[in-house]
């Protein structure tokens, strides 16, 4: 008596199902790039308002123990550049009436997709950018004022 995984059957295996689930709209990688770039973005947000010089010590101080780790989005991104440009190479065309309207909406999507992740792997450096800069110059800043404030308490 052995077990079948029929359609219509209620007892289906786990990898069958997943076989023919569609895939996620987006991979955990871009996922990931997405938090670290967001992340990027509302600390280089945080540093520059006004109004939060009384918690801008503090920020700073953590903003610069985490410059080292988010230094690793720098090869990540361009390992994700790579992957979109083999993608690219490898993407079957879609020229004139030699594919159905199925085709080319598929291809139509995969280069928007395309798109889309090399913006966020833009964004992702920008803000990363930004962030170091912006730390570098408050970090200078404070360094700055601590001087001002120690010469005119020695007069």
């Amino acid at each position: 008596m052995g077990i079948s995984a029929t359609p219509s059957s209620p007892l289906k295996l786990g990898f069958l199902s997943s076989l023919t689930s569609k895939p996620p709209t987006m991979a955990l990688e871009w996922v990931v790039l997405g938090y670290a770039a967001a992340a990027e973005a509302v600390m280089v947000l945080l540093l520059t308002l006004p109004g939060f010089h009384p918690l801008r010590k503090g920020l700073t101080s953590v903003t610069k123990n985490l410059l080292k780790p988010f230094l690793s989005i720098v090869p990540f991104c361009l390992f994700l550049l790579m992957d979109i440009y083999w993608k690219y190479e490898t993407r079957p065309s879609c020229e004139d009436d030699s594919c159905t309207p199925t085709e080319y909406l598929r291809h139509q999507k995969s280069i928007m997709k395309s798109q889309r992740n090399a913006l966020l792997i833009a964004s992702a450096l920008l803000f990363y950018w930004l962030l170091y800069s912006i730390t570098h110059l408050v970090v200078r800043m404070e360094q700055l004022n601590d001087r001002v404030e120690k010469l005119k308490n020695q007069d």
